[in-house]
């Protein structure tokens, strides 16, 4: 099993930028494809973006395209959510998710963190 840690988040004006970062522990990093959603107010959990587990390989939501990037460093157990020109509609809390193997996907992660809120002032 893995656990997972978000940090990075905070309250931002629109346009602005942040950096969120999930910590992971417990198992091999690598062994993961990893991925991001969100969670608004009212709202249903949605996909954000995932990598696969070297990280050549990446998907992300139409909504976050060209604005936001997913990464990761596997020596340090830890991928990244760059976001760039946040837009109010962003406001949400932030998850990041771990699948043990298969292919990158935006569905059936089995690990979760607890979650990050990310605040956008327009």
């Amino acid at each position: 099993q893995v656990q997972l840690v978000e940090s990075g988040g905070g309250l931002m004006q629109a346009g602005g930028s942040l950096r969120l970062s999930c910590a992971a522990s417990g198992r091999t990093f690598s062994n993961y494809v990893m991925g991001w959603f969100r969670q608004a107010p009212g709202k249903e959990r949605e996909f954000v973006a995932a990598i696969n587990r070297s990280g050549d390989s990446t998907d992300y939501a139409d909504s976050v395209k060209g604005r936001f990037t997913i990464s990761r460093d596997n020596a340090k157990n830890t991928v990244y959510l760059q976001m760039n020109s946040l837009k109010s509609e962003d406001t949400a809390v932030y998850y990041c998710a771990a699948k043990y193997r298969g292919s990158l996907s935006r569905t059936v992660y089995a690990y979760w963190g607890q979650g990050t809120q990310v605040t956008v002032s327009s």
